[in-house]
């Protein structure tokens, strides 16, 4: 008889040769529970999507609720569902004028690749522009704006007609012209070891395009909700996108995302053609009733107004001789250490010693500090002890 291991390796798709295999059974909080009883605390938040904890209850019941009414209908076209509509409206009162009108997808990918093809649709224009190192998804669109060039090589070729910039760098902004549809930026670089631009920088590309006419398309996909210690990062640098995409902690655990514009840019799709966009499970009911839920727990209990603090803590404890630099914002930091072979046993020990961390995609030195934002002071010294026992541990080998 097969283990669930086993079957495991045997009929699920491997994306590396070494699987971390471990069997987790429950998650609650902080906090995920493997077959044998060991409890783990979670500094990953399941890439940035644990925001408000796991299996928090006021979600696990919205969930429940809208289960018994009813779970998929057609998500476009004729059918006016209250959890849709109670969800918009609330992103909307939270966001500022020009983001009133949102598109609910599936997810992160699916929400760039509906802002790409509404900014050609709108602009008529097919220049696309992003930046060096930057991710925004997997799939083929996703892919072509993203900036790293070993991730994407075997999969060509990619879109035509895109362009990659330094981030961080104003003089670079003065190749956006009037032939570009749009250029998309993540306000905070994610993969790339959570890189913070300067406010000018932000300013400067806010002005550029708004200069050529070119769409700006931010990407808070892993930074939204809270995550950066505003709800949305680019409210930290003063500026607002003409298109803003956002999923991962959107769901409370559920799959769920979404990109947002004015509603004059989104009527385009209604014509030339028809049904411009669609999607057949995006906005799913139960979906819906998850992110409101997970929004309205974020927002009411005043969750983000802890994560500065809690990001001063992190940054306290963890000094050491062996950690380079903290970059970062909120909670989402970076731990450098001089190589990324030295950084990966730190974290396969960390592991080993009950504390879920990773690397990033485009910075393997790098060890990734992205907690639930509940996390709790006395959590994350403890975290902290760990992740310095490690260290030590890996130094002494």
């Amino acid at each position: 008889m097969n283990t669930l291991r086993h079957s495991f390796l045997l009929h699920l798709a491997q994306t590396s040769d070494f699987p971390m295999l471990l069997e987790f059974v429950k998650a609650d909080g902080i906090f995920l529970y493997d077959k044998e009883g060991k409890k783990y605390i979670d500094l990953i938040s399941g890439i940035a999507v644990s925001n408000i904890g796991h299996h928090h209850p006021k979600v696990v019941e919205a969930i429940k609720n809208q289960v018994d009414n009813y779970m998929h209908l057609m998500v476009y076209g004729e059918y006016v569902q209250s959890p849709q509509v109670k969800l918009a409206e609330r992103l909307v009162d939270l966001l500022p004028d020009g983001l009133d009108c949102v598109y609910f997808v599936n997810s992160g990918s699916e929400a760039i690749e509906g802002a790409m093809k509404l900014a050609k649709r709108v602009t008529n224009r097919t220049k696309i522009i992003a930046f060096n190192n930057a991710y925004h998804g997997s799939t083929q669109g996703a892919l072509s704006i993203g900036g790293n060039e070993e991730f994407k090589q075997s999969f060509r070729p990619l879109l035509p007609s895109i362009y990659h910039l330094e981030f961080n760098n104003i003089l670079d902004l003065d190749l956006i012209d009037e032939h570009t549809a749009c250029v998309l930026v993540e306000a905070i670089q994610g993969e790339a070891g959570a890189i913070v631009p300067s406010k000018e920088f932000l300013k400067k590309l806010r002005e550029r395009c708004t200069e050529t006419g070119a769409l700006l398309i931010i990407d808070e996909i892993q930074t939204g909700f809270g995550r950066t210690g505003s709800l949305f990062s680019f409210s930290l640098f003063h500026i607002v996108p003409d298109i803003l995409c956002i999923a991962k902690a959107m769901g409370g655990g559920l799959p769920i995302g979404a990109f947002i514009s004015s509603k004059e840019l989104m009527s385009n799709f209604k014509t030339n053609p028809v049904l411009g966009h669609i999607t057949t499970f995006g906005g799913n009911a139960v979906c819906c009733a998850a992110s409101l839920a997970s929004l309205n727990v974020l927002i009411d209990e005043r969750i983000i107004e802890t994560v500065n603090e809690k990001e001063k803590l992190f940054r306290k404890l963890l000094q050491h001789k062996s950690i380079k630099n903290i970059s970062g914002k909120g909670l989402l930091l970076a731990l450098e250490f001089d190589s990324e072979e030295f950084n990966k046993k730190v974290i396969a020990e960390c592991i080993n010693l009950g504390v879920i961390t990773d690397w990033f995609l485009f910075a393997g030195n790098k060890m990734r500090i992205a907690p639930p934002l509940i996390i709790s002071n006395e959590e994350i010294q403890h975290s902290c002890n760990i992740i310095l026992e490690a260290i030590n541990k890996i130094e002494q080998q």
